[in-house]
């Protein structure tokens, strides 16, 4: 029998938000977690990069809250969520809003790189569910702007990258601000470099699931290591894995690089746009809309990216520079055969890269032999497919008019029609057309009794009608 979300225990009006979405059926991650934390359990969720975890625990921190009926109230949000950047943050808010909406219930994101104020009046208003940086919003709890005493349930999304960025003991304050009998969530690929811990301290007997061994490769995401002789060959190589007609995203090193390439990639025809720590946060927004409408279909990004954004229907992972330990590889490579899709993941390398990448697969489990390819070979034709037109670089802004009193100061240089802000638009051309074409198991549930459980007795099993 098919699991839907309605068998699971899921209320009717997040049963239509969700079909309107066109989402039915769960994914694995969602079928095993949903009976437990829409029962108000605590839950340790483990399971892979696009494996569907963000709407896991949406699900029930919407249903959660509204059956308590908690009531708005300034500067005192009821559900919260932690993610390790101001990305995901945003994406989860994506999907958070649609389902809160249904149920009567608002959410704002709270994260640093832009101006508090617009945060300030969203919490003196009053919001029931904050999606949130740590380093900001312990800001504005130290502030007196938010206090968490009402929180209800709380999410970590991406744990291990939080550990890894070094947000631990902020994350542990904040943990420590809510209500100790209030629901917990915890979302992560591993348990190392202390989430453990964070485990162990703040959640009571957590029902653990786990639909995918921690740090494995996606089934249908396949690899591919190609070698060029030589640094020339190399960019040579990049630019035709980029010219193809669906979105990808090529990873880079340092900020410097991602800049450079995209802003080298635009003026040789192919739109791009970059994403890295070196943005502000209106530049990013800019760049990913542009990427994920018809602005730019490259994207080429620091590790920043690899965690935080998830746009449909990227086809392609470039890693320009092979990362620097096999995690990274992992959740860079995420970006592609998201939820059940295929995607292509290439690692383009050096001669004098093929050890250490050698060991970086093997870490990450990953089998795949070398090639030595050119920008030429038949194997990266095939993997390419159809070439998108190209387009013309818009031109450089026009110098501005000198005033008749004085000396005036000429206007910018344009650069390639890529500046931080969507991919370059302008007249396109015919481009040569190449010659390719392009789990475990779920535990679902149907009606859960328990007992009630509400703002004075947060913990326990929720009382819901049955499905």
């Amino acid at each position: 029998m098919t699991t839907t979300f309605a068998s699971l225990g899921v209320p009717d009006a997040l049963v239509k938000a969700l079909a309107a979405q066109g989402k039915t059926e769960p994914f694995p991650i969602q079928a095993a977690t949903l009976g437990n934390t829409l029962d108000g359990d605590d839950v340790l969720g483990r399971g892979k990069t696009g494996s569907g975890k963000t709407l896991a625990f949406s699900i029930p921190l919407v249903a959660g809250l509204r059956e308590i009926g908690v009531t708005t109230r300034p500067g005192r949000p009821t559900g919260l969520v932690l993610a390790p950047t101001r990305e995901l943050a945003t994406q989860i808010a994506d999907t958070v809003t649609p389902l809160a909406q249904a149920m009567g219930l608002s959410v704002t994101t709270v994260f640093g790189g832009v101006k508090q104020a617009r945060q300030e009046q969203a919490f003196r208003r009053g919001v029931d569910i904050v999606v949130a940086c740590p380093g900001r919003l312990d800001d504005l709890m130290k502030q007196g702007i938010v206090k968490l005493d009402d929180v209800e349930i709380t999410v970590l999304d991406e744990a291990d990258h939080m550990a890894d960025l070094g947000f631990l003991p902020v994350v542990t304050r904040i943990l420590s601000a809510t209500p100790d009998d209030g629901q917990r969530l915890l979302f992560s690929a591993t348990l190392d470099n202390g989430v453990d811990k964070l485990v162990r301290k703040f959640l009571h007997d957590p029902v653990t699931h786990s639909v995918d061994e921690a740090n494995s490769p996606v089934a249908k995401m396949t690899h591919h290591v190609f070698e060029s002789a030589n640094a020339a060959d190399k960019h040579a190589l990049v630019r035709e894995l980029a010219s193809g007609t669906g979105r990808r995203i090529l990873f880079t090193r340092t900020k410097h690089q991602a800049k450079k390439l995209a802003r080298k990639l635009t003026a040789e025809g192919i739109p791009a746009v970059d994403l890295h720590g070196n943005l502000s946060q209106n530049q990013r927004d800019r760049n990913l809309a542009a990427f994920g409408g018809d602005g730019a279909r490259v994207l080429v990004a620091t590790d920043v990216a690899a965690r935080g954004v998830h746009v449909d229907g990227v086809e392609l992972v470039v890693h320009v520079d092979p990362p620097a330990e096999h995690k990274a590889y992992l959740h860079r490579s995420g970006r592609t055969a998201r939820a059940g899709e295929a995607g292509d993941v290439v690692t383009v390398c050096l001669p004098e890269q093929r050890g250490d990448l050698r060991k970086l697969l093997r870490s990450a489990k990953i089998d795949v032999k070398p090639q030595l390819v050119t920008a030429k070979s038949e194997s990266v034709d095939k993997l390419v497919g159809p070439r998108a037109e190209w387009v013309e670089p818009a031109p450089a802004p026009a110098p501005a008019t000198q005033s008749s009193g004085g000396r005036g100061r000429s206007g910018g240089r344009g650069r390639g029609g890529q500046n931080n802000g969507g991919g370059a638009s302008g007249r396109a051309r015919s481009r040569n057309q190449g010659n390719g074409n392009r789990s475990s198991g779920s535990a679902s549930r149907g009606g859960h009794g328990g007992g009630n459980r509400s703002g004075g007795a947060r913990r326990g099993n929720r009382q819901r009608a049955a499905v």
